[in-house]
């Protein structure tokens, strides 16, 4: 079917969201807390636009809104503008130490703020959580209410389940989330793991518990070679090469 955002007719899929159809045509939707892997979460309320069906106008989070019929879509007017220039000084006011919010609050240009916290980067859209599920290891969540709502493990105390796998960290928008590599070890929600060392290069690459980890979820059908993902590709692209030329 056909659709039109910000005057440009693109054709959609039945039931994919406003933002899903907008990335597939190139068209930029601001967000902050969108996925391809996770989907939609309507956390942020950035990719929020103006949706006319027929008559009628309405605001709709982008990322959560399905496409069931032929629809008008604005992206950009004057009231999206103050509503994300509003929701960006929200967030820098809670999380003014991330560069990530800096660089939004001078491009939108929003007002002065009174600061809470100095040294918070974390704007709470909660990928670091939907992450760490998504790896099946459920060792972080978000804690406590309102203004004191933050991520943690439980008691904010080491993880029985945490693996170090710092898909947390990685997803992390706002660099919210430190994880520290020294001399063969690695440190990260209040927790230190091994390394596994590359047979090849020498470089530490995986902490233990993500090695069998992996090796659990592909039912130990994992070489037994200790190999960084990099050398890893160069010696199969070798197999490859020689398996070829035979």
């Amino acid at each position: 079917m056909k659709v039109t955002i910000d005057g440009k007719k693109i054709e959609a899929k039945l039931g994919e969201t406003i933002l899903e159809a907008a990335v597939r045509a190139g068209v930029e939707i601001p967000n902050l807390c969108y996925i391809e892997a996770f989907g939609g979460q309507g956390v942020c309320r950035m990719c929020m636009v103006e949706v006319k069906d027929g008559e009628q106008k309405r605001l709709v989070a982008s990322c959560t809104y399905p496409i069931t019929g032929e629809i008008e879509v604005q992206t950009n007017t004057p009231e999206l503008q103050e509503i994300r220039r509003n929701i960006i000084t929200l967030l820098y006011r809670r999380a003014p130490n991330s560069d990530f919010m800096k660089k939004l609050y001078q491009e939108y240009v929003c007002p002065a703020v009174e600061v809470v916290d100095p040294a918070e980067k974390c704007i709470m859209c909660r990928l670091c959580v939907k992450a760490c599920e998504k790896v099946g290891a459920f060792a972080i969540s978000t804690i406590m209410r309102g203004t004191e709502k933050r991520v943690a493990t439980p008691f904010d105390e080491a993880s029985p389940s945490c693996i170090g796998c710092g898909a947390c960290a990685e997803i992390c928008p706002t660099g919210a989330i430190t994880v520290k590599e020294e001399n063969g070890k690695q440190e990260i929600w209040h927790k230190s793991f091994e390394m596994s060392r590359c047979e090849i290069c020498g470089n530490y690459y995986s902490t233990l518990p993500v090695k069998e980890h992996v090796k659990e979820q592909l039912d130990n059908e994992v070489s037994g070679e200790n190999l960084c993902p990099s050398c890893r590709r160069k010696k199969l692209a070798g197999d490859l090469a020689k398996f070829s030329i035979k």
